[in-house]
């Protein structure tokens, strides 16, 4: 494997008090080849996403390869045998699954005559949760082994012949240390909920208005009065049974929409088996059978809604499952946010308020890269003006308000 971070260092040069300068930075094909332990020590509990059982699921349930234009190529950083930092990368023929949209940006090279594949992805495939992109162990200089990462990135892309770089859905540390290597930021909008110390369900419908509380309380009944139950299960309690049912709401969903099925009943039952402490269901039953399932991602303190569909219909039952049963079940076992997932201005008046996400971008044509860089630029002072406009309908009680109705 070629030395990314020597070649990095060559171009930029050698810092003589970089004490990660004796590390060696090296692409892989496979989760498979990276430590699993050494990988996990890296990762922060917040962060299901990038566990190694997670990324190893999409690899080795053929979500994630080559035929379907996820190519692993994911970056370590080793000093004296010793993994110490790394990224999950990929090497794209298209954009798909990927949430943070660059279509136009394509066709713009398109347009030129110019290829914008492949390009390289830093992401938690097929999934908009935010977490650190830019790993590194806790035992070592968090600048050094990141900065390192990011020097080499650029120097990966040209080696692979990839137009770009994009790491999508990072934290802010990431960003700032992709900045300083010449990254363009780029702001998004999701809708999430925190948990504000709250009782019970009952005390958090209490800080909305009473417009979006009786909304609310009247969507819960009816799932109700339908004789509708649900109930969790944790990770190994997990069945076959379950799975199947899981996979078979996860292909209604799809056909509904006209959507392109990404994952396969293989990625979910791996899953299970290897990260059970990551996943959740919320199974919905009607005399008897089950209608409907939701599949969820656990972070220590935090849920992760991603995947939802049900066999039959049922009056506001997708409500129920992806929002108020998730909320209560954060508010009883005092986990403190629940993410439901991209996009959705109905979630608002449910009490998800507009949170910011982040991603970087580097693109090898200096044209494109500055162009690329005003847009954001001026997207991110239209997302400003957004999320004003949605403030300004928050579903929440504003201070001093008096609420008297029932």
């Amino acid at each position: 494997m070629n030395n990314y971070l020597s070649e990095s260092q060559a171009s930029k040069g050698l810092d003589p008090n970089d004490k990660a300068g004796e590390a060696s930075i090296t692409t892989n094909r496979s989760m498979d080849s990276i430590d699993a332990g050494q990988w996990n020590a890296m990762v922060d509990a917040e962060n299901p996403g990038l566990r190694h059982e997670f990324l190893l699921a999409f690899e080795e349930s053929g979500c994630c390869c080559p035929e379907t234009g996820w190519t692993p190529c994911h970056l370590t950083v080793h000093l004296d045998g010793a993994l110490i930092g790394g990224t999950p990368c990929y090497l794209k023929t298209h954009s798909y699954g990927e949430f943070v949209f660059d279509w136009a940006w394509a066709n713009a090279y398109q347009r030129q005559g110019m290829p914008y594949y492949p390009k390289l992805l830093i992401a938690a495939p097929f999934t908009p949760v935010g977490g650190q992109r830019i790993l590194h162990h806790p035992d070592h200089d968090a600048m050094l082994v990141r900065d390192n990462i990011a020097r080499a990135l650029p120097v990966v892309a040209n080696e692979l012949k990839a137009s770009s770089v994009h790491c999508i859905f990072c934290t802010e540390k990431d960003l700032e240390i992709l900045a300083k290597n010449g990254f363009a930021r780029r702001e998004g909008r999701q809708f999430h909920w925190r948990n504000d110390q709250y009782q019970d369900f009952s005390d958090f419908l209490m800080q909305l208005s009473s417009k979006k509380r009786k909304n609310i309380l009247r969507e819960r009944r009816r799932v109700i009065e339908q004789g509708i139950s649900l109930e969790w299960h944790h990770g190994n309690e997990i069945t076959r049974e379950h799975v199947d049912l899981l996979f078979s709401c996860y292909r209604n969903t799809i056909a509904e929409h006209g959507s392109y099925a990404y994952l396969n009943r293989k990625f979910f039952e791996t899953l299970v088996q290897t990260f059970p402490d990551g996943v959740q269901l919320l199974i919905a039953q009607q005399g008897g059978r089950s209608i409907a399932c939701a599949f969820f991602l656990r972070g220590k303190n935090s849920l992760y809604g991603r995947y939802w569909g049900a066999l039959e219909q049922a009056s506001d039952l997708h409500f129920e499952a992806c929002y108020y049963a998730p909320i209560e079940y954060c508010i009883d076992h005092g986990v403190g946010r629940f993410e439901a997932g991209a996009q959705g201005e109905h979630k608002l008046s449910r009490g998800l308020t507009p949170q910011t996400t982040l991603s970087a971008h580097w693109l090898a044509h200096e044209g494109f890269h500055d162009a690329v860089r005003r847009y954001t630029a001026e997207e991110e002072s239209h997302l400003a003006d957004y999320t004003e406009i949605l403030e300004a309908h928050s579903p929440f009680r504003r201070d001093g308000q008096t609420d008297t109705e029932c």
